[in-house]
């Protein structure tokens, strides 16, 4: 679990509260109370859609996880969790740019990484041509810095 120590000494855990608190005062975050709330309602998605769905495939690729007959059927229930995940934010995709607002906020910034590394757990981002143009997008942001994540 992600910990930001701040400078009085504080612990901050988890990564969506890390995310909002480093991100008051940006534009990452709008003012307008609904567009604040849409970027809460994609930073849960994350959490329960992305994470547990599109992670897990690619922690057991990387840790050379034994695939007995139980774990090949929670495979493919990740894999059609993770692809109705990525459907979903196709869909949203569609006809924007970002998710909340014409403009990246902190719901981009809590959604790239997963799909941004899903093809090493195995997943094929090909059917999500918005998707991909998104993460481009998102990679083309000023001060992006790659993922440096163990393989």
């Amino acid at each position: 679990m992600p910990v930001l120590e701040l400078e009085d000494g504080t612990m901050l855990p988890e990564s969506g509260a890390i995310l909002l608190y480093l991100a008051e005062g940006t534009p990452y975050l709008p003012e307008d109370k609904l567009q604040w709330a849409q970027v809460l309602r994609w930073m849960f998605f994350e959490q329960y859609s992305l994470l547990p769905n599109l992670s897990r495939p690619r922690l057991w690729h990387m840790w050379e996880v034994e695939i007995t007959p139980q774990k090949e059927a929670e495979l493919e229930q990740l894999f059609e969790q993770g692809y109705r995940a990525l459907s979903v934010m196709e869909r949203h995709l569609s006809d924007r740019e970002f998710f909340v607002g014409d403009r990246p906020t902190a719901a981009d910034v809590a959604l790239y990484v997963y799909p941004s590394i899903a093809h090493e757990g195995g997943f094929d981002l090909e059917p999500y041509p918005a998707v991909r143009v998104w993460l481009e997008r998102v990679a083309a942001l000023p001060g992006y810095v790659p993922l440096k994540l163990p393989s």
